[in-house]
């Protein structure tokens, strides 16, 4: 199998592309960087600019699967211009892709994209699974209601289009958890908001594990890339604490004072998502890192 990989040097990517190939499957990837254009065997980079609508094309040779993880980080300060970022970054990525497959001759059967939570309202008592069809009114569920739709143009092709609902996923040196753990580590931790929010979390290896399993069963239709054990932010927080030996003396910030430190990228920590993984699991699924304990040991 060859698939393409737009994100591929990316935190999630660089994962994908590790387990692809101990799975033997060669990774042809995208970068805006020619500079990280390589031609390796089982590993071959191609440039694109979405924002200047540039794709090569040769990269679509000998692919039957794509998998969409570009788009610029929501980890940032959402000033007016970084929003524009966020939703442009998505869906110009995926509109270069469709229009580029349109005029391209090619095997492609597949199209797998990143999505991710936020899209499903905030609740500290629901369990979403990928039937509901309760939809936020926050940004980030916007953007991603969008970012989805544009990945269902490709069923016009007759491709597969299977979409990943990502939780937060847990990293060692990317992604939430060493932003979460360093004031932990240093003795300064404290509960963000209520401390009753839900984090559907997921670990780094399981996330691109999902991906893979999507791959090779050739799978389509809306999965929530989350663990089966999500816990509320207290719990993750304790967990973190307990793991450095330190104690949680401080008081609980309060969701008013988050949202004045981080704006409305606040909403991140701030919105509770209790979101199932069943779906994922009866595809198959065997995952790796069941309890958060684990997942930090590992980690951290």
């Amino acid at each position: 199998m060859k698939i393409l990989i737009a994100g591929a040097t990316g935190f999630v990517g660089k994962e994908l592309v590790r387990q692809c190939h101990e799975a033997e499957i060669s990774v042809h990837y995208l970068t805006t960087s020619k500079r990280k254009i390589e031609q390796q065997e089982h590993y071959r980079g191609f440039y694109w600019n979405p924002a200047q609508n540039e794709l090569d094309a040769a990269a679509f040779e000998g692919i039957t699967a794509i998998v969409n993880l570009a788009g610029s980080t929501v980890a940032k300060r959402w000033t007016p211009s970084y929003k524009k970022t966020i939703l442009e970054s998505r869906i110009k990525a995926t509109q270069i892709l469709l229009q580029t497959l349109q005029k391209t001759k090619h095997e492609v059967t597949q199209y797998i994209s990143a999505s991710g939570i936020s899209i499903y309202p905030s609740s500290t008592q629901h369990l979403y699974t990928e039937e509901d069809s309760q939809m936020s009114d926050s940004f980030l569920a916007k953007v991603t209601l969008e970012w989805e739709a544009e990945a269902d143009r490709f069923e016009a092709l007759n491709i597969k289009v299977a979409k990943v609902r990502t939780g937060i996923v847990l990293g060692r040196e990317e992604g939430a958890l060493p932003k979460i753990a360093k004031p932990i580590k240093m003795g300064v931790g404290a509960l963000l908001g209520s401390g009753d929010q839900w984090q559907s979390w997921i670990h780094l290896k399981d996330i691109a594990g999902i991906y893979l399993l999507l791959l090779t069963n050739q799978c389509s239709g809306v999965f929530n890339g989350v663990g089966p054990s999500p816990v509320i932010h207290k719990k993750m927080t304790q967990i973190i604490a307990a793991h450095f030996h330190k104690r949680l003396w401080l008081p609980k910030i309060p969701g008013f004072m988050v949202k004045l430190l981080l704006g409305e990228m606040g909403t991140l920590v701030l919105e509770s998502q209790l979101v199932s993984a069943q779906k994922i699991i009866e595809e198959g699924y065997h995952f790796r890192y069941v309890n958060l304990e684990k997942a930090i040991e590992d980690l951290l």
